[in-house]
């Protein structure tokens, strides 16, 4: 078993840049999640984009639909901004015979308080149990593209009611 990682930005890449206190997407943080995790799987990871997702179009999305359409593994795990990543999410609905787990984080994946190595792990475990489909995995649970909406107040996901 492979799983398949693609970084398209969003919170949990995002690194301090300037005494102004502005971030910026880095480079994608999955390797040291994955190496300080000391995981017993095979990956690949690709850097796709790298954009907050308040800034991602249709064209971003068909970009990471082709590239999820072309790779040949069936496990693929989606590092996503949180504010677009249902969008993102509804679109892939279209690939079949794979498992597409998309996943993000509120905050950075090197502040100590963020939930990234809790979701990018909790996305590891979804990707290898789950039956073909699109999941968002996320503050602690597996959501479809069609039940979940992000609270922004309470700072994570939930179901839709």
């Amino acid at each position: 078993m492979k799983i398949k990682f693609f970084a398209v930005g969003g919170t949990i890449d995002k690194v301090y840049f300037d005494a102004l206190s502005r971030y910026e997407i880095g480079e994608s943080n999955i390797f040291d999640i994955l190496k300080d995790a000391r995981v017993n799987f095979k990956y690949d990871v690709s850097s796709l984009l790298k954009k907050d997702s308040l800034d991602m179009t249709d064209q971003d999305r068909s970009i990471i639909h082709q590239a999820v359409e072309k790779t040949p593994y069936e496990r693929i795990i989606i590092t996503h901004g949180t504010d677009t990543m249902i969008e993102t999410a509804k679109v892939l609905v279209a690939v079949k015979n794979k498992i597409i787990v998309l996943t993000g984080a509120m905050e950075p994946a090197k502040f100590k308080s963020s939930d990234a190595v809790f979701n990018l792990g909790s996305a590891v475990a979804a990707v290898q149990t789950l039956p073909h489909g699109v999941y968002i995995v996320i503050s602690g649970r597996v959501f479809t593209p069609d039940n979940v909406k992000k609270n922004r107040n309470l700072k994570l996901f939930e179901e839709k009611m």
